[in-house]
């Protein structure tokens, strides 16, 4: 039970520090002083019970793990940076249909650094850096996107066109049947998982043919 209230005495040390913020409401602040008074009333603790401290804030520790494990570190975005990221995106998508890519990218990279963890953002860049025919950023940007959320079949389909475009085949057909795996009533992930198979085919037998 002594690791479990260290555990929740550096989660109470963060709320806490959360509630001291200006960017929440006063509504958002009085909910979090509750959270720390619920904590405190079932583990039996207080935050003067200072000899259950760790050594690092709760989020350092968050970061330091997730970084081992080749994990995107914890965002410490607020609401009002979340809800600014958002209208970015919808500007970037705006410029997307202009295609003004260059500007979409650039609105795109905004919402990422107010918004990391979001794994839209980063497939909305691939599909910008693709129309710039920049594929390895774009390809970077959906492996980010899958790592952040590993079901996100748009950021496969989106890797796909990327490696197609780098004739890497083989790997296309594997990102497309990863998307077909996620969503596998799109005919367009169909059709163009087919479209792979055959360019993989034919790009193999021209190789083998110069060899």
């Amino acid at each position: 039970m002594s690791s479990v209230k260290h555990l929740v005495y550096a989660v109470i040390r963060f709320l806490w520090e959360q509630s001291q913020m200006d960017a929440y409401t006063s509504d958002e602040q009085e909910s979090l002083e509750v959270a720390i008074q619920c904590l405190e009333t079932v583990f039996k603790i207080s935050s003067e019970d200072t000899h259950l401290a760790v050594s690092q804030p709760l989020t350092e520790m968050f970061t330091s793990s997730f970084c081992k494990n080749e994990i995107l570190p914890l965002s410490n975005s607020v609401p009002e940076d979340v809800g600014k990221a958002d209208q970015l995106k919808d500007e970037g998508n705006n410029h997307m249909k202009e295609e003004n890519y260059a500007a979409a990218v650039d609105c795109y990279t905004q919402a990422i650094e107010l918004d990391p963890n979001n794994a839209v953002y980063y497939c909305n860049r691939a599909a910008a850096q693709s129309k710039l025919s920049h594929y390895t950023d774009a390809i970077k940007d959906c492996e980010k996107a899958t790592a952040i959320d590993s079901k996100y079949s748009k950021a496969y389909g989106r890797m796909r066109l990327a490696l197609t475009a780098m004739n890497k085949f083989e790997e296309a057909v594997t990102s497309y049947q990863k998307a077909l795996d996620l969503d596998p009533e799109n005919d367009s992930y169909k059709s163009n998982l087919k479209i792979a198979e055959a360019k993989r085919g034919i790009y193999s037998y021209r190789n083998w043919i110069e060899l």
